[in-house]
């Protein structure tokens, strides 16, 4: 009998550090073998993108290496001079980062971008042909004139898989791919996933797939290793660590997953996740576990083999092990609120169009719909579809050409800024990307006030009063707000957006992708308390989602849209389990969701 091959990636006791001493990532070890796909997953502040970067021999500004080793094919990585590792990315290991507008150069047109990694590191191989057939590869050859595009004139899906042409125009052994498909809807994810399927399953190359999308990582990956604080908590394969998890932090991120197959009421894990310099000499997770014990704080635990294939870092697995499920279990109770006979807000025949010099393109066509008091609408659709459009004509962003827009009874003013300040107030929107929608010069304190003065009166010692409160109720630490945006992880700047939002008490809440960005717990989190303020305060929300189990748990009814148009609409089980539409059929056989089998 020959002996098994050895790994493409062999991670050994991997430790990372802050400069200042405080550690990172502690101890850290996991393998990958030819055509196999781990899934790195954890909250943010995990220490998951860290960890994965490291292979690649990259550490960021103030991080240093403490011990272990990282090795690609063999090769070592870590200690590498910065001339060796330009020469191993791309060829021995690459990567596809979560924002693709953001990595890929602007100035650079998409084909010179993919002749640029050819010629770094296949000269002889850098060729137009080459360049046409790695983009084939990813389904973006059938337009002769996407090579000389730039990336800000193609969609964020197109941008994705120029990214994903790049990595793998080499053929790599092995690629890291960093949230590849966060914030894509659901179509263009899953044509992403295949893509991401047949490399592994035709080329043999072997990926490191980092996600808060435990759905995704469940359809995708042969393994998971879960992280917390830097540490690795659970380690096994896929399916048995998403059908019988046995880490407290586990079944807590599993039981937080929305799924519309099984919509229930969502709840996030309490508390937060322990930063860098705050870890305790026990178990990390004991503040947030509902089963932690005197012991758990004593010391921390070893890594354990539950099975010969199964670790866990946790003294009382073996009692949890026959529990049942998670706080957040059963189908989600219907919302105890009424249609009322006059909508708050009325939509009638609105027409949208953009202009381009001389060039119009209509991208809504004849849209009509209302939203009661107390009642989420879910708008979902694929990019492009015209979802965001519409919600940015409600919030006064963007005129409509046609139509009209009433809110309790009266006509809105296509721009905001001549509406009255009482319909400023009772209608704020909260955008995808909260990273270009808070003011970079401004502390976080200092955001959340404005709405607070300027659109609810409230004097300077009331705002801070309330600012503190508005940080507890989205799951935020008080201490954040004396930081900067660029300071935060990507679901703090979301979390900290919707804080504003809620500053000047809208009784209309347009969600524009909210939760895209947020791992999983932070997401049951917030749609808890969406879910709260729309019982306590009757506030109607219009929340645009790709994510239908997202839709499952928050929402009342559905539009679905397609291509600028209205094509099916309805109570949520209505669309979900019987949709009219073919193209809601495809966003349903296209959304990812957990195995039959998944602990829930």
């Amino acid at each position: 009998m020959s002996d098994a091959p050895a790994p493409v990636v062999q991670v050994v006791g991997l430790s990372l550090g802050l400069t200042t001493g405080d550690p990172v990532v502690e101890d850290v070890s996991f393998t990958v073998g030819a055509g196999q796909i781990l899934g790195l997953v954890g909250e943010s502040g995990s220490g998951k993108t860290t960890t994965a970067l490291a292979l690649l021999g990259y550490t960021r500004r103030g991080v240093e290496l403490r011990g272990g080793s990282v090795s690609i094919s063999g090769q070592p990585i870590l200690g590498q001079g910065i001339s060796n590792l330009r020469n191993l990315r791309g060829k021995v290991v690459s990567y596809v980062p979560q924002d693709p507008g953001g990595a890929l150069n602007p100035s650079l047109r998409v084909g010179d971008a993919v002749m640029d990694v050819l010629r770094a590191h296949r000269a002889g191989a850098a060729s137009l042909e080459s360049v046409k057939a790695s983009l084939e590869r990813v389904e973006l050859g059938a337009d002769p004139r996407l090579p000389r595009r730039y990336p800000h004139q193609l969609s964020g899906g197109q941008q994705q898989r120029v990214t994903i042409a790049m990595a793998c125009v080499c053929d790599p052994p092995v690629a890291v791919l960093d949230e590849p498909t966060t914030g894509l809807d659901v179509i263009t994810q899953d044509r992403i996933l295949a893509e991401l399927a047949r490399l592994r399953d035709d080329d043999g190359m072997a990926m490191v797939y980092v996600s808060h999308d435990l759905a995704v990582v469940a359809k995708m990956a042969d393994r998971i290793v879960v992280m917390y604080a830097g540490r690795v908590v659970e380690s096994g394969p896929a399916d048995e660590v998403i059908e019988r998890p046995r880490h407290p932090y586990t079944r807590a991120l599993v039981s937080a997953i929305p799924d519309f197959r099984r919509p229930r009421a969502l709840r996030g894990i309490p508390g937060v996740s322990v930063g860098v310099g705050e870890w305790p000499s026990g178990c990390a997770f004991v503040p947030r576990c509902r089963h932690a014990i005197g012991r758990c704080s004593e010391s921390l635990p070893e890594l354990s083999a539950a099975t010969p294939d199964h670790s866990v870092r946790c003294i009382r697995w073996q009692e949890l092990a026959s529990d049942g499920a998670e706080p957040g279990d059963g189908r989600a109770a219907a919302t105890a609120v009424e249609a009322e006979d006059e909508a708050l807000l009325q939509v009638d025949h609105l027409e949208v169009e953009y202009r381009n010099g001389r060039r119009r393109n209509t991208v809504v066509h004849d849209v009509s719909f209302a939203i009661e008091s107390g009642r989420c609408v879910a708008l979902v659709g694929e990019s492009g579809s015209g979802k965001t459009t519409i919600g940015r004509c409600l919030a006064g962003l963007h005129p409509p050409s046609g139509g009209r827009i009433v809110f309790d009874g009266s006509e809105l003013a296509a721009f905001a800024r001549n509406r009255p300040l009482a319909a400023r107030r009772r209608i704020q929107i909260v955008f995808q990307n909260p990273f270009e929608s808070l003011n970079p010069r401004h502390k976080v304190s200092s955001s959340i006030e404005r709405p607070l003065r300027v659109l609810r009166g409230l004097s300077q010692g009331d705002s801070r009063t309330e600012v503190g409160e508005l940080l507890d109720r989205a799951k935020l630490p008080r201490r954040v707000g004396d930081r900067f945006p660029i300071e935060l992880s990507g679901g703090e700047r979301q979390r900290v957006a919707i804080a504003r939002a809620l500053a000047a008490k809208p009784d209309l809440l347009i969600c524009d992708e909210v939760t895209s960005a947020l791992d999983v717990s932070v997401q049951a989190a917030v749609l808890e308390l969406l879910s709260e303020l729309q019982r306590d305060l009757r506030l109607s929300m219009l929340f645009i989602t790709h994510n239908l189990g997202v839709v499952a748990c928050v929402a009342d009814s559905v539009l679905v849209m397609d291509r600028g148009s209205l094509r099916e609409s309805g109570s949520v089980a209505q669309v979900l389990n019987a949709p009219a539409d073919e193209y809601t059929r495809r966003l349903l056989s296209a959304a990812p969701c957990l195995p039959d089998g998944a602990y829930s």
